[in-house]
C-alpha cells in the first residue's frame, strides 16, 4: 500500500478505480465532479452524488455505504470521454445544516483501489470552519491517469464548491407558484422542448426505500427536524412462531425507553453500546446552552422515574414525550409507537418483553422484529438473529435523533440475563445497561 502526503501524486494502473471515504464522528458525504481542462464542468450532470448517482453512462458511479463497505465512487477511466480532464473527489457536511463543519469529523482518510493496489491519503485536521474539502483528483497526463492528494477545504460547503466548478445548485425544494393567466382563453404558446432549462442539481438525500439491517449494523435516515407533520412509526411485529404458541397467546410487549433532547448527551461512548453497572454518562449536552453533564447521574432505574412508554404509560403526541403507544396486543400481531417532534428527541431504545405465560422460547422463535417507517419512503426492518432462550427482555434497536440531518437506526439485539425480570436502562449518552431497571410483572 502506498500512502500519499498532501500534494503527492502517483500513476494509477489500467482498470476501474474505486475511491472510498472513511471518517469518525459526524457523517459526511462523498461526491465527484467531472471537470474539463478549463477547470469547469460541462453541465450540472457532471456532479455525481447521492441524488445523482452516475454520469457518462456509469463511467463514474456513486455507491452508498452498506454492510461491510464504505461510501465510495467508482471511476472507469477508460470509459471517460476525451473532454473530461479530471475527476475531483469531494467530502462535504450536511448541506441543510450550516452549523456542521469538519471540526466534528476526525480521522478523515480516502483510499483508492485499482488492480489490487491501494493508495491512501490521510487528510490533515480541519478546524477553520470547513464544510467541504477537495480530497483527491484523478487526472490525465498524456495516455495515463494519475492520482493526486489535495486536502483543500471550503467554508461554504458542497454548494459553494460545486458553484466554483460551474454547477448551478438548488438546495431548496420550494417551487415557484404557477403563473395565472388573465382569462381562461389566454392560452400561452407552447415552449419548445429545447428551450426548457435543465433543473439544477439538488442536494436533498433520497429516501432509503426498504432496508433490513444485518447484525450489529446501522443506517441513517435523512429527516427534517423542523417538520411538524413528520411521524416516525416504530412497530414490534411477531407471529407467534408456532400454532401451539399462538394458542397460548404469545404475548409480547413493546417498550420505548427514551432520552429527550433536553437531557441527551453526545457522549464519549458510541450510542447503542452496552455498558456495565456504575456507568456515568459524560459528554456535551445536545441542546446548546446546556450544562456539560459529567456530573449527570445514570438514568433513573425506578419505574416511576424512568422515561418509558409502554402498555401502562401510553405517552402523548401533543405534549412531552411526543411518543405514544397504540395499545396492548395480547396475541400475535403488532404493537407500535408513533414518534413526532424529532427536534425534541434524543435517543429512543425499542425493547420487547416476553410475559411469563409465554414460557421459555426465544424472541426469534416468536417471529419478533422491529419495523421503523418514517412515512417519507424509508422503511427499516431490524430482525433478531439469536435463538436465546429463558430471557424475558431484549433491547432490539436504538433510534438516535442526535444527528442534525436526521436519525440513525442501530441493530442492538442485547438480551437480559437468564431468568431475570429487570428491565434495560437507557442512559443519557445513548448507552444501554441490561438487567438494571425495575421489575414489573404483567398479569392477565
Amino acid at each position: 500500500m502506498l500512502e500519499l502526503a498532501k500534494g503527492g501524486n502517483t500513476t494509477v494502473g489500467p482498470g476501474p478505480v474505486t475511491v472510498e471515504l472513511s471518517v469518525e464522528g459526524d457523517t459526511v458525504d462523498l461526491s465527484a465532479l467531472l471537470v474539463t481542462a478549463n477547470g469547469k464542468v460541462r453541465s450540472d450532470d457532471d456532479l455525481v452524488f447521492y441524488n445523482q448517482p452516475s454520469a457518462e453512462s456509469g463511467a463514474v458511479r456513486h455507491l452508498a455505504a452498506d454492510v461491510g463497505s464504505l461510501e465510495r465512487i467508482e471511476v472507469d477511466t477508460a470509459a471517460l470521454p476525451a473532454d473530461v480532464d479530471r475527476v475531483v473527489l469531494v467530502a462535504s457536511c450536511d448541506p441543510d445544516d450550516t452549523s456542521r463543519t469538519f471540526r466534528d469529523v476526525k480521522n478523515v482518510h480516502v483510499s483508492a483501489r485499482v488492480s489490487g493496489d491501494t493508495v491512501l491519503f490521510r487528510l490533515p485536521v480541519l478546524t477553520d470552519g470547513e464544510r467541504a474539502v477537495l480530497l483527491t483528483e484523478l487526472y490525465r497526463r498524456g495516455t495515463v491517469w494519475k492520482l493526486r492528494a489535495i486536502g483543500q477545504g471550503y467554508a461554504n460547503g458542497l454548494a459553494g464548491l460545486a458553484t466554483d466548478f460551474g454547477i448551478e445548485v438548488a438546495e431548496d425544494e420550494a417551487l415557484e407558484p404557477p403563473t395565472e393567466h388573465p382569462t381562461a382563453l389566454a392560452v400561452p404558446d407552447p415552449v419548445p422542448t429545447a428551450a426548457l432549462p435543465t433543473p439544477p442539481a439538488r442536494l436533498l438525500k433520497p429516501p432509503l426505500g426498504r432496508v433490513s439491517l444485518d447484525k450489529g449494523s446501522q443506517v441513517s435516515l435523512s429527516l427534517d427536524k423542523a417538520d411538524r407533520e413528520l411521524v416516525v412509526t416504530a412497530a414490534l411485529e411477531w407471529d407467534g412462531g408456532s400454532e401451539q404458541r399462538r394458542r397460548r397467546g404469545a404475548d409480547l410487549d413493546l417498550y420505548a425507553l427514551f432520552i429527550p433532547a433536553s437531557k441527551a448527551l453526545r457522549g464519549t461512548v458510541p450510542p447503542g453500546a452496552l455498558v456495565k453497572s456504575g456507568h456515568v454518562p459524560q459528554g456535551e449536552p445536545l441542546r446548546a446552552g446546556g450544562t456539560v453533564t459529567s456530573a449527570i447521574p445514570a438514568a433513573p432505574k425506578e419505574g416511576k422515574k424512568a422515561d418509558v412508554v409502554y402498555y401502562r404509560r401510553l405517552g402523548s403526541l401533543t405534549s412531552r414525550p411526543y411518543i405514544r403507544l397504540d395499545g396492548d396486543s395480547r396475541v400475535p400481531g403488532r404493537e407500535a409507537v408513533q414518534i413526532v417532534r424529532p427536534d425534541e428527541q434524543g435517543y429512543v431504545l425499542l425493547c420487547a418483553y416476553s410475559a411469563l405465560s409465554n414460557g421459555f422460547g426465544s424472541f426469534r422463535s416468536f417471529g419478533a422484529k422491529v419495523v421503523i417507517d418514517d412515512g417519507r419512503g424509508s422503511t427499516v426492518t431490524v430482525p433478531l438473529y439469536e435463538n436465546t432462550k429463558t430471557r424475558y427482555w431484549v433491547a432490539i434497536a436504538l433510534v438516535d435523533f442526535t444527528a442534525a440531518d436526521g436519525a440513525s437506526i442501530r441493530h442492538v439485539e442485547a438480551y437480559s440475563a437468564r431468568m431475570t425480570e429487570r428491565r434495560p436502562v437507557l442512559h443519557a449518552d445513548g448507552t444501554i445497561e441490561m438487567n438494571a431497571g425495575p421489575v414489573e410483572f404483567k398479569r392477565r
